[in-house]
C-alpha cells in the first residue's frame, strides 16, 4: 500500500511517471539519457525499451495540456500511444489510463499473442468505457460528452510492427535506402481528416442522405461544420444522439437529430513486418506535422544523435511556428500557456530506434518500462 502511495505520489512529482525499475534496459546494462523541463518542454533525452532506444517530448499549448502519451515495455515486446485531445483532457487522459491495459489483459486472455484483432478490441473496450463514463457523469458534468481523442498505437510484437490509428496523429518510419547513406520516410499511418477528398467521400457514402455531412468553412472542411476528424475516441454527442440533448452546452449541439454514429471509434490497424533497413519510427501528434514534413522531420533523426531527437523535433517545429508568424523563436517562447494556443498546438513526439538484434533474439528487460507523459500542468 505505501509502495503504491509513493509511486502515485512520484508519477505528480514529475514531467514524466516512470516506475522504479526504469533504469533497466532491453539486452543488458541499464541507463537513461536526461529528462528535464526547458519552459513549457518536457522531454526524455534517450531511454531504453524491449525493442531498441527512445527518445520522448511533448510541449504545451493549451492552457491545460491535451496531449497524453505512453511508452509500455516488456516480455510482449513495445507499445507507444500517443493520445492528441481536444475539447478538454479528460477523453486524453481516460485513453493514457485504460487503453494499454485493455491491450494487456486481451493479449493475456490469447496467451501473449498479438494480433490486429487484440488491438481492436482494445480500443473498442476504451470506448465503450468512456462512454460508460459519460453517462455516469451526464447530470453533472455533460460537456465531458463533446471531449475527445485522436488515438495513435504502435505495438512491436515479435517481428511485426503494428500501426492502430483514429483521427491525425501520424507515425513515419526512417527506413535506410539500400546500401548508400540516404534514408527514406514511409507514412504508415491513415488520418482521418475531412480535409482529405477520401474521408469526405467516405462520409458521403456512409450518409447518402445528409447533404451537410462535410462543410467547407472559412476555407477548412469539417464534419457537420464542427470536427475536422471522422474517427475518435469519445466526441460521444456526435455518436450517440442521447449526449446530442440538454444539459449539453447549446454550443455543441446539433440542430437536427440523428439516427447513426456521425463519427466512429474504429481503428485503422496496419501490420508491418519489420526489415533489416527499418531504423527509427516517429510518432507524433498533427501539431508537428502542422509545421514539419515527413521528409524534413526523418532528416533531422537521421543526422542527429539520438539523445534528445524527440526535443529537436519539437524545436524545429517550433522554429518553423515562429518563421510562419514573422516571429523570432526565442520570442514565441516567452508567450506562456493559452496565449501560445495562437501560435502552436500541444506537440508529442517519441521516436523508437529499432534494433533488430534485440527484436530477432525476443530479449526481454530486467523489468517492464512504463512511462507516460505528464499528466497534470
Amino acid at each position: 500500500m505505501l509502495e503504491a502511495l509513493m509511486s502515485l505520489l512520484s508519477s505528480c512529482w514529475n514531467p514524466f511517471g516512470t516506475n522504479s525499475n526504469a533504469g533497466s534496459g532491453g539486452g543488458g546494462g541499464g541507463g537513461w539519457g536526461r529528462e528535464g523541463k526547458d519552459g513549457l518542454l518536457w522531454f526524455r533525452d534517450l531511454g531504453r525499451c524491449a525493442t531498441g532506444e527512445f527518445s520522448m517530448a511533448v510541449v504545451q499549448a493549451n492552457l491545460v495540456l491535451e496531449d497524453q502519451s505512453q511508452i509500455e515495455s516488456g516480455r510482449f515486446g513495445t507499445f507507444v500511444g500517443v493520445y492528441d485531445g481536444h475539447g478538454g483532457h479528460d477523453a486524453a487522459r481516460y485513453v493514457c489510463d485504460h487503453l494499454f491495459r485493455h491491450f494487456q489483459a486481451l493479449s493475456a486472455e490469447a496467451e501473449g499473442v498479438v494480433t490486429c484483432d487484440t488491438i481492436q478490441r482494445a480500443y473498442q473496450e476504451t470506448e465503450e468505457g468512456f462512454t460508460a463514463l459519460v453517462s455516469e457523469l451526464w447530470s453533472t458534468q455533460p460537456n465531458i460528452a463533446s471531449c475527445g481523442s485522436c488515438c495513435l498505437v504502435g505495438v512491436i510484437h515479435q517481428r511485426t510492427l503494428f500501426v492502430a490509428n483514429l483521427g491525425d496523429s501520424r507515425v513515419v518510419l526512417g527506413k535506410k535506402v539500400g546500401n548508400t547513406d540516404g534514408i527514406a520516410a514511409i507514412q504508415l499511418s491513415a488520418e482521418h481528416n475531412a480535409s482529405f477528398e477520401s474521408v469526405r467521400q467516405e462520409l458521403k457514402e456512409l450518409h447518402p442522405n445528409d447533404p451537410q455531412i462535410v462543410v467547407l468553412r472559412h476555407g477548412v472542411w469539417r464534419v457537420k461544420g464542427i470536427i475536422q476528424i471522422s474517427r475518435s475516441i469519445g466526441d460521444v454527442y456526435l455518436k450517440h444522439a442521447r449526449f446530442n440533448t440538454e444539459p449539453l452546452n447549446p454550443k455543441f449541439r446539433l440542430p437536427q437529430p440523428f439516427n447513426m454514429p456521425i463519427l466512429t471509434a474504429d481503428p485503422a490497424i496496419i501490420s508491418h513486418p519489420i526489415h533489416p533497413d527499418d531504423s527509427f519510427l516517429i510518432f507524433a501528434s498533427d501539431g508537428l506535422w502542422e509545421h514539419l514534413t515527413n521528409e524534413k522531420a526523418v532528416e533531422i533523426v537521421n543526422s542527429h544523435p539520438r539523445a534528445g531527437s524527440a526535443k529537436r523535433l519539437i524545436k524545429a517545429a517550433l522554429q518553423e511556428a515562429a518563421r510562419k508568424r514573422e516571429m523570432r523563436y526565442s520570442d514565441l517562447r516567452k508567450i506562456d500557456k493559452k496565449v501560445r494556443r495562437h501560435f502552436h498546438d500541444d506537440i508529442t513526439v517519441i521516436i523508437l530506434f529499432l534494433n533488430h538484434d534485440l527484436i530477432s533474439r525476443g530479449s526481454v528487460l530486467d523489468s517492464p518500462i512504463s512511462i507516460r507523459s505528464a499528466l497534470q500542468h
